[in-house]
């Protein structure tokens, strides 16, 4: 059962779960979420269709109907589940996971995720205990249920005037295909957009660099003035900025300031995630917004945006969240805002990476990742260490540590779906951000043997 994580069941396909999970999370999902109703899609990948059928069987056999979309990004099951009041769906997924990998990303009513906290976890409990799976007495019903077309038109709504941009796009042989060129037309430059779930080219995840830099040669080829690429179904997007640089996702909540405040004059709550840069606040409160942090992942930041009513939010990984999407991530909605800003900053002759430099004041360590056992032992220490050289002026606890002190921060956290440590730092120079970083690999690989 390797396949239950804090924010979604994911993992190998045929090794961490298997037909028969996947039958008894169909079952146990309309229980769960005290529901006949459940709203299903599924993202291309080659093992998703074998999924989707047991995964219906499951639901059919409790007694519930399912409303099949069929193929889709994970956002348009939130808008779904959402738009037409379902208290259940379930995508059919693995994100930005490597081509062997499957999952599902379970919701509740108004698109709230459900997490190994908030449901799953009984749901995997339940299996390894060998709850019963009687079929019903009234098998339920599949119904297909195309809902493209009211997707298309919610997010036409936000749609901006890019006539003056040269833009690139990497559709990753994943779900944005199916919609991109109705958004933005056939004048962007397009590669990778065919579906298919072996990810031919590379796998569907951004933040390996590797995987961008077909897009950086695109960019570059094209004189674009961004670079746009989606991960696997859509959730999360990535840029490019005109020189071909990779702009780190959490500078881009700060972008999107020019859209919330200087077009639709929203100043309100913006949340990021513990990791995110001190520069995105210091560009944003000025602007007179108000940051809100918390931890990471969907799980938690779409209940945090709606607890407090945020107007946007975002998370180093590339995830967007938005009130006036239900509180919720798209990757196609972000990238249509982010493109109304690029438009306007080059109206004024401004480029995308002129306009980073401005909110860019830190260098940053990026992601490192630690294998590491005791990974609790681990963070106390590189804790203890550091706030015992230097008094610090702000700690968060709440996911893993955020330790700040006057001239750099860092973040230490154990990852939720994967065996690692992960640490990020960021400071006013460079000499004191490799200080800081050589002086935590070198704690943890001696009393930890840590391996990067």
């Amino acid at each position: 059962m390797g396949a239950f994580h804090a924010y979604d069941i994911r993992g190998v396909y045929n090794v961490d779960f298997d037909k028969d999970t996947a039958y008894k999370i169909g079952y146990f999902i309309p229980e769960l979420l005290g529901t006949d109703k459940v709203l299903v899609g599924r993202d291309c990948r080659m093992s998703s269709e074998e999924i989707h059928d047991y995964l219906l069987k499951g639901i059919t056999d409790a007694g519930a109907d399912v409303y099949d979309i069929g193929l889709s990004t994970t956002p348009m099951v939130y808008f779904g589940t959402a738009n037409y009041g379902f208290k259940a769906s379930v995508q059919i997924t693995a994100s930005h996971n490597p081509k062997e990998y499957n999952g599902m990303k379970v919701s509740r009513e108004n698109a709230l995720p459900v997490g190994l906290d908030s449901g799953l976890g009984q749901i995997k409990e339940w299996i390894e205990t060998g709850k019963p799976t009687p079929v019903a007495e009234k098998r339920g019903s599949v119904i297909p249920k195309d809902i493209h077309q009211d997707y298309l038109d919610f997010l036409l709504k936000f749609k901006g005037d890019y006539s003056n941009l040269k833009i690139a796009f990497d559709l990753s042989n994943g779900m944005a295909s199916l919609y991109a060129r109705e958004i933005f037309g056939d004048s962007p430059s397009y590669i990778f957009e065919d579906l298919d779930g072996s990810f031919p080219n590379h796998e569907p995840n951004p933040l390996i660099p590797k995987n961008v830099e077909p897009l950086q040669a695109l960019v570059g080829k094209t004189g674009a003035d961004i670079g746009v690429i989606y991960d696997g179904d859509a959730d999360r997007v990535m840029f490019v900025d005109n020189e071909g640089k990779f702009v780190s996702p959490d500078l881009m909540i700060a972008v999107l300031g020019h859209y919330f405040v200087e077009e639709r004059h929203q100043t309100g709550i913006v949340l990021q995630d513990i990791r995110s840069s001190k520069a995105v606040g210091e560009y944003l409160s000025p602007m007179g917004c108000t940051m809100a942090t918390w931890k990471v992942g969907r799980a938690f930041a779409a209940h945090k945006l709606r607890e407090i009513d945020g107007v946007w939010g975002g998370e180093l990984a590339g995830h967007y969240y938005f009130r006036d999407f239900f509180y919720s991530d798209s990757g196609l909605l972000a990238s249509m805002l982010i493109l109304r800003v690029v438009a306007s900053m080059k109206e004024k002759g401004i480029t995308l990476s002129q306009l980073i430099s401005k909110i860019a004041r830190y260098k940053n360590s990026g992601e490192i990742n630690f294998r590491i056992e005791d990974k609790k032992g681990a963070m106390d220490a590189v804790k203890e260490y550091f706030t015992s050289l230097e008094e610090p002026t702000a700690q968060m606890d709440f996911d893993g540590y955020r330790v700040e002190f006057p001239d750099w921060w860092f973040n230490i956290r154990p990852s939720n779906t994967e065996p690692y440590l992960r640490f990020i730092c960021e400071a006013t120079s460079t000499e004191l951000l490799e200080d800081k970083v050589c002086r935590t690999k070198k704690l943890l690989e001696e009393r930890f043997d840590a391996k990067i």
